[in-house]
């Protein structure tokens, strides 16, 4: 992946690692157009960084992501990146549904329909650009659940799965299909998180992921060391371990 004059869409782009990567890469020289629901954590990122665009999106909304699609392939007819990063995260008690179901539905509408469906709907423009990528932000807990958040970690796991078999259909086409799988980054994704022995700063996530970015050829899953021990858990026979630790984890 080229690291400079891309037009670039950063989904959930007002905080976060997603807030991280867009001003990463504007500062790279490349065009960034950043959406969400939170109008005003999308103007917050764009007063501190000048040339950085805001589009409201709702990922939640079909037929909002379709009309974002029309109006941002209009507009931004060079556009050949899209990063899908936006995503919730909620904890659940599973012994309380089926009557909880709302926290489970809205973490599958935005973490896994959400990125699907705009994929869908940029796909044909993006098939038309000479270079072009798909970024799909996934998690280290696609491979080893957190036990409190299981459709969080479910809809990561799934989201993984969409992304190797979109790297597969797309190969000899000009996109190319990265994931990144963060590990704990101390972010605004679950209320009081702070940066402990379990997390990296987000200051930390986004210089390090950037420094594997600029590989050549690019890495089709960018892993720091951070995220490594639940990337790999299961093939290095470390999964029930892993497990165990995070089985530990409260919100």
């Amino acid at each position: 992946m080229q690291l400079t004059g891309n037009t670039i869409l950063v989904t959930g782009g007002g905080s976060g690692i997603g807030r991280g990567l867009a001003e990463s890469l504007h500062k790279l020289g490349n065009q960034i157009i950043i959406s969400g629901r939170r109008t005003d954590a999308l103007a917050e990122t764009t007063k501190a960084n000048p040339g950085i665009v805001p589009l409201p999106l709702d990922v939640n909304d079909p037929e909002a992501i379709r009309n974002f699609a029309a109006r941002i392939t209009t507009e931004y007819p060079n556009l050949n990146v899209l990063i899908n990063n936006a995503g919730i995260m909620r904890p659940e008690n599973l012994r309380e549904l089926p009557n909880g179901l709302a926290n489970s539905e809205a973490v599958i509408t935005t973490n896994l329909l959400g990125p699907i469906r705009l994929t869908a709907a940029l796909l044909p423009h993006l098939q038309k650009q000479q270079q072009a990528a798909i970024i799909n932000v996934s998690s280290g807990l696609a491979f080893v659940p957190l036990p409190v958040t299981p459709t969080y970690s479910a809809t990561k796991a799934a989201l993984h799965s969409y992304t190797v078999s979109l790297r597969v259909q797309l190969a000899g086409t000009p996109i190319e299909v990265i994931e990144i799988i963060p590990p704990a980054v101390a972010t605004d994704l679950t209320p009081g998180r702070i940066p402990n022995e379990r997390m990296m700063s987000l200051e930390d996530y986004i210089e390090q992921t950037m420094q594997i970015l600029k590989t050549q050829p690019t890495p089709s899953e960018i892993c720091v060391e951070h995220v490594k021990f639940l990337r790999f858990a299961e093939s290095s026979g470390n999964f029930q371990k892993a497990l165990g630790m995070l089985s530990a984890v409260t919100l």
